[in-house]
This record gives structure tokens, sequence and C-alpha cells, in this order.
């Protein structure tokens, strides 16, 4: 729908030659239309309003325990900036082209688009003169929303799946070029999930549901369909003898990684059951679980049903979304990846995104001279130490544990420079559409550099602030006392969330970790999101035993439909004001990867937050809570089970 602006139009003339003169009415027949009126508007809005399960509530508090202005955020004059590629289109360059930062879309464009849209915004035009930018959302703009359609299905992820047809999948991130405005359907039987620990036994097969999971169930023991649900049975696993068996099984092999100490982020490559990351968490340790998108099985998705973290991605050409040395220990369980192939390039992303010191465990049931041979000979080009092998008797798998050398000296003994040593130009910060170098990274060295020392152990890593960070180490401590007493005073008990009910939290915009930090001894876990234009302030959230990836919201995220319960967004729109060519698609996809039910906590400027919960009202978002002070404000929102 077109919204109109200005004065409405005289009518025609051949409508005036049609007008007669009409006598006055009288009192009472004016009584009486106006009684007709008052009881057609109440009608007409009780069957507009939004329906939910429990009576819509919008309170404008008159108080709040904690500030609601930005706390201090990073200097873009003391950590570096990511590069990107050259659009938001999700184009990466070719191979070997230089890489540029993108050209700024502006607001200007704001309602416009590729092809057919699946609603219309009216724009106001800027001055012609002077190039002033327009709000970010319009306050008279009215949004009428449609479903994605059929192809897309319940489990659409626009920058994996082509045109919206779970069928076919990139193999690489590509996302349309149109920004997604459409809402995904809702599973016909969702329900929400239970409450955490009980939902990592046990989910509602509705939600999850698709043709392939069907056939993947029939023939795997470690998860069986049982009336609605789908359950997962505590002693099964991919491997016999259990995931907990696994777990100290390696241990014994590398007494050094104590887990839940010495190691506490680990990335685990190709999740199946998410056994291992379950196993772990009785130990502290943080796994995020990286489903591939070649696996249309969809096991990512039942891993976040189940509260476990996870994101989407690929292993191809492309480096992941994480920062150079981020985690402890990657894992790879029975992936079957030919880690070899192709000059072992896709080692060598595995070798900038683990921690120097690190550890890299591969286990597979049978063995492959050509892949054992290869993957040997590609850890010799790289000088990773074989730190054990061992074929166990009770799981019946074969274990492999590599360490990455923690300095250069270690490197320089390699017989043959191949692969040679990255050119100071081949930033290993660079994480957003960058092609994979066939170069190696070196390590840190000195303690100016991220990375030379290993962090404290879990949990006094926490709170510990390397040298490293330099004149950043109050800032970042100043944001973790910010954040908790925020936590503590305000959002725990003052926005009518139900946090039994909260286990997936998002951070969209995450700067040191502050958040989840004051979240970190309840039972949820948190997906730190940095912005790739912001400060690059991801490789301190890891420093600190977190988890998170680098994301433009201009883009929709990696992830399925319904990945999350609670969002967090402090201060992301009034970034985003010269960023997104249709910034209202950054609503769209919060609505696509917050579950019904789920909640979002946004903070921001009036001069946005008025018009925004305009939209999130044509959502039939319930406005649970809102409050303002100055130029500031905080609105506590729920999403409802609605559909257009």
């Amino acid at each position: 729908m077109t919204v109109a602006r200005g004065p409405p139009g005289r009518p025609s003339s051949a409508l005036l030659g049609c007008w007669r003169r009409r006598p006055p009415l009288g009192f009472g027949a004016k009584v009486g239309i106006a009684i007709a009126l008052g009881l057609s508007f109440a009608i007409i809005w009780t069957s507009v309003s939004p329906t939910s399960s429990s009576q819509q509530i919008s309170t404008e508090r008159s108080s709040f325990a904690a500030e609601v202005a930005a706390p201090p955020t990073a200097s873009h004059n003391q950590l570096p900036m990511p590069e990107e590629s050259g659009d938001n289109s999700g184009k990466a360059p070719a191979e070997g082209e230089e890489e540029k930062p993108p050209q700024l879309e502006l607001e200007e464009e704001h309602g416009e688009g590729d092809g057919d849209e699946d609603f219309e915004v009216a724009k106001k035009k800027a001055p012609s003169k002077k190039r002033k930018l327009p709000p970010l959302f319009s306050s008279s703009a009215h949004y009428h929303w449609k479903h994605c359609g059929a192809k897309s299905g319940y489990h659409y992820i626009p920058c994996v799946e082509f045109d919206g047809d779970g069928n076919q999948r990139h193999h690489e991130r590509s996302c349309p070029r149109s920004p997604v405005t459409c809402l995904v359907s809702l599973p016909k039987d969702y329900k929400q999930p239970a409450p955490w620990p009980e939902r990592k036994d046990k989910v509602w097969y509705g939600n999850v549901a698709h043709p392939r999971l069907s056939n993947y169930v029939k023939g795997h023991n470690w998860l069986n369909h049982s009336g609605d649900y789908l359950m997962f049975p505590p002693d099964e696993w991919e491997f016999k003898g259990g995931a907990r068996h696994y777990v100290e099984s390696i241990d014994e092999m590398a007494p050094d990684i104590d887990w839940g100490k010495n190691i506490r982020v680990i990335l685990d490559i190709g999740c199946k059951s998410a056994g291992f990351g379950i196993a772990l968490l009785e130990k502290d340790v943080i796994t995020l679980s990286l489903g591939l998108t070649n696996d249309q099985t969809d096991l990512a998705q039942v891993a976040l049903e189940r509260g476990i973290p996870a994101t989407v991605g690929s292993l191809g050409s492309r480096r992941l979304p994480f920062p150079s040395g981020a985690f402890d220990a990657i894992h790879c369980g029975e992936c079957n990846i030919a880690w070899h192939s192709n000059g072992g390039k896709l080692l060598l992303e595995i070798n900038r995104i683990l921690r120097p010191g690190g550890y890299f465990i591969i286990s597979s049931k049978s063995s492959d001279l050509e892949s054992e041979e290869g993957i040997s000979a590609s850890m010799t080009a790289l000088f990773w130490n074989a730190i054990s092998y061992s074929s166990d008797d009770v799981s019946e798998v074969g274990v492999k544990i590599f360490q990455r050398p923690a300095t250069n000296e270690e490197y320089d003994l390699r017989a043959k420079k191949d692969p040679p040593f990255c050119k100071e130009e081949q930033n290993k910060a660079n994480a957003w559409y960058t092609h994979i170098k066939h170069c190696l990274h070196k390590a840190p060295v000195g303690i100016e550099e991220r990375g030379s020392d290993w962090p404290e152990e879990w949990p006094k890593r926490l709170e510990s602030y390397p040298e490293w960070l330099g004149d950043l180490q109050p800032r970042v401590a100043a944001d973790y006392n910010h954040w908790k007493a925020v936590v503590e005073k305000s959002y725990l008990d003052g926005l009518g969330i139900d946090w039994s009910n909260i286990r997936n939290v998002m951070d969209m915009r995450a700067v040191y970790g502050g958040f989840a930090a004051a979240l970190a001894s309840k039972k949820v876990w948190v997906m730190n999101v940095v912005p790739v234009r912001a400060a690059d302030t991801l490789p301190i959230i890891y420093e600190r035993g977190l988890i998170g990836v680098y994301h433009d919201w201009c883009e929709p995220f990696s992830t399925y439909p319904r990945s999350y319960d609670l969002l967090h967004a402090d201060h992301l729109f009034s970034r985003l004001k010269i960023r997104c060519r249709q910034p209202v698609a950054i609503v769209v996809e919060m609505d696509r990867i917050l579950r019904p039910g789920g909640w979002a906590i946004i903070r921001d400027k009036l001069e946005i937050l008025d018009p925004l919960e305009t939209i999130l009202k044509s959502l039939h978002w319930e406005i649970v809570m809102t409050f303002r002070k100055d130029m500031e404000g905080i609105m506590s929102v729920k999403k409802t089970t609605w559909r257009p």
C-alpha cells in the first residue's frame, strides 16, 4: 500500500455536477449518526487489534532503575576498523581483486527496490539543494505485510537459499539484491520451547520438521521421533559410549587441554547432534556449532531449538566471520571435510581463527589412506604439532589432536616455506566477504599484541583486562560495570520478561561484550554481533571467553527463523542511519530470527523509537513497557504468533 501525503485532491468537475444541496439534518438524526459511527469504530478496532494468548499491555514507566543512554563505546582511533567488500548485495570480489569499503547508501532510497516489493512505503524526498537525511523511519508510513511465499517455507534463510527455494542453496553466502521485506510463515503446529534445561533433551517436532530431517531420524539412534516430540536420549550419541566418554577420552589424550579452565571457547565444525557441546557445557566450556550450508538436514536448527549455540556458514573460498586467533580449540567430528584438498587452503583458515597454541581435534569412524596422508602432509607444511593419536575401543573412532605453534620460531623451522608467510597488507583481521589467502599468518609477538599470551583461566578470564588492551582497559571495565547494573537493577525484573523461558540471546550491537558478561552467571548464552562498520571489538569479546560474529545488518543474518528467545538492540538503529537501503528490513529480520513469544529490548533515540513502535504494532508485537528520558528511550516488546 502506498501512503499518500499532503492535502486530499479536489473532486473532479464531473462529480461536482452531480452534487445536490440537502436540507440540514435534525438534532435527533445527528445524535443517531454519532452513536452509529461510535459503534462502528469500536467493532472495527476490535477486529483489527493484535490478538495473542494474553492481553496486550503497553505501559509507559515514569521511572527506570538504570540509565537509558548508551554506555561508553569503543574509540575508532584505538581499534581497527574491519574491511568489507564493495557492495551490500552479498557478492564477494573475485579472487585477487582488491577489496574496497562499500559505498554508503543514503536513506533517500528508503522505500525503493528492485523487482516486486512486499510492501511499499511512501517516501519523503530530501530538498534538492541540501542533502538532508530524512528520519530513519517515516512516522506517517503504513505497512502492509505479506508472506515470503510457498517456496520459502518455514525455514527460509535469505542469504543461503536460492530465492527462497529450500531445495537449492548457495555454496557461499549470497543475499537477495533487494532487501527482504516479507514475513516467514509459522509452522502450523508451532509451540514455544520448554524451559532450559528440559529443552536440551526434547523439542517440539513440529517446530523443526521437514522431509529430510524425517528421513535422517529414521537412520540414527541419538534422536527419535516420539509423538509430538523429537527426543535426545542422554546416553546416545553419533559415537558409541556417548559424548561424555568422548570428551573425557580427549582430556586423557591431552591433559593440558583442561576443559573449562585452559580451554573455554570452541568451534565445532559440521554440527550434528550437538552432544559434544552439551557435554562440554557441564565443564564450563562454550561451544559454537557451525552448521554447514550444504547440510540440508538442518541439524544446526535442531541445535538452536535445543538451546545450543549455533550459526550457519560455509567452508569454501571465503574466510569465516570470526576474528583471528579467536578459538581456544576447534573440533571436527566425522565432518567429512577434505582438509588437504586445494593445497590445504581450508587449514590456512583454521590456522587464522585458532589461537596460537590452540588445539585442532579431528575424529572419524573410518580411515581413508589418501585423506590420512594428505592431512599429514598439510600439517607438516604448517608445522603443527601432532599431540596425540588414539583409536578408542569404546567409541570406535580415531581421534587426532594437533596444536598450532605458539611462536614464529617454530614456523621458521619448516624445511619448505610453502605456504609462505602472509604479507603485511594481507590483514588477518579482515573476515567479511574476504577470500582465503594462500599464506600463513604469523603468531603475535610482544605483550602489546593480542594472542601473545594465553588468557587467564575461566572464570577469571571474564573480568581480566590484559596489557594489550592498553588505554582501553578502563573502557572495558566501565562497560561491564554499566551493563551489570542495568541487567541486575532493570532487565531481570523491570521489563516484564519471564527469564525462565529465555535461553538463546543475541546482542545485535555488542561493543566489549559487557551485556553478555553481565548474563554469564544466568542460564543463557549470548551471540555477540559486532557490526562490520563498527570498531573491531570482537577479539576483545573472545578474549573474555565469550562468542560472537561479524555481521552487516543491512543484510539478513546467517541463522534459521525463530532461532532466538531474546534480542537486545542498544542504539543499533541510530548507528545505521546512513548505512542501509531500507532500514525497515532490519525490523523484518528481527521478526524472522525471533521466535513467537520471544522478547526484544530496544534502546535508542526517541526520534527512532516513536516510528519504530508503529512498525512493531503493525507486526502485531506487544509493546509491554516503554520509558523515556530526555531524548532517549527504551522499549520492551514481545513477538506474537500473528502472521498476515
